[in-house]
């Protein structure tokens, strides 16, 4: 846990066991087979038809890499609302603007470990993001982010629902919390950012 801040450091926010806030840590240093929990967030990005763009994590990822996922992952930096670290990454993983990031999953959390010890630990509230249908193709950083397609959501929802490790930890859990705001993710319910985490808000 830091206190002082380097301006040409990526950190992430450090949660308590009640996801509070209590302080920040190098992104970098973060991973391992004792990481801390702290929060992240992750998006599903639809068009105006209701496809989903599902992607494949880079295959030089430390974590899950080369896993067919959500659309987007990350984490907030230090006083970054959760929304505007969304639609960062949005930007720099997939060359994408979003017209709508609404919260729709505030406390999801959970976590994960891989074969090799490394375990993932997180506060992950999750987002649905919209595009218009005409929107511009993605252009997947190939540092983040291998592959992305749209697909229909309800194959993609059967899929995982089928096959959870077909699809990386987080996405197998999430997809069946989203399975249950109902068929039709534009019509989800949104939830208010005071649901949010206390390290969130």
């Amino acid at each position: 846990m830091t206190s002082v801040l380097d301006p040409g450091v990526e950190y992430v926010v450090l949660c308590g066991e009640n996801h509070e806030f209590v302080g920040y840590a190098p992104k970098a240093e973060v991973h391992h087979s004792e990481t801390p929990l702290h929060l992240a967030f992750s998006c599903y990005l639809f068009d105006e038809a209701g496809r989903f763009l599902e992607s494949w994590r880079a295959r030089t990822k430390r974590t899950w890499p080369g896993v067919r996922t959500n659309s987007c992952c990350g984490h907030p930096g230090p006083r970054e609302p959760v929304a505007e670290a969304v639609a960062r990454r949005l930007d720099d993983e997939l060359g994408l603007v979003a017209d709508r990031i609404d919260l729709v999953l505030p406390a999801f959390s959970y976590q994960a470990s891989m074969p090799d010890g490394t375990r993932e630990n997180e506060v992950c509230p999750v987002y649905r993001a919209t595009v218009a249908s005409a929107a511009p193709a993605p252009r997947p950083n190939p540092a983040e982010v291998h592959e992305a397609r749209w697909v229909s959501w309800n194959r993609f929802v059967a899929d995982v629902l089928t096959d959870p490790a077909s699809v990386s930890p987080w996405c197998a859990l999430q997809v069946g919390a989203l399975d249950e705001l109902g068929p039709d993710p534009l019509v989800w319910p949104v939830r208010d950012d005071a649901e949010l985490p206390a390290a969130a808000r």
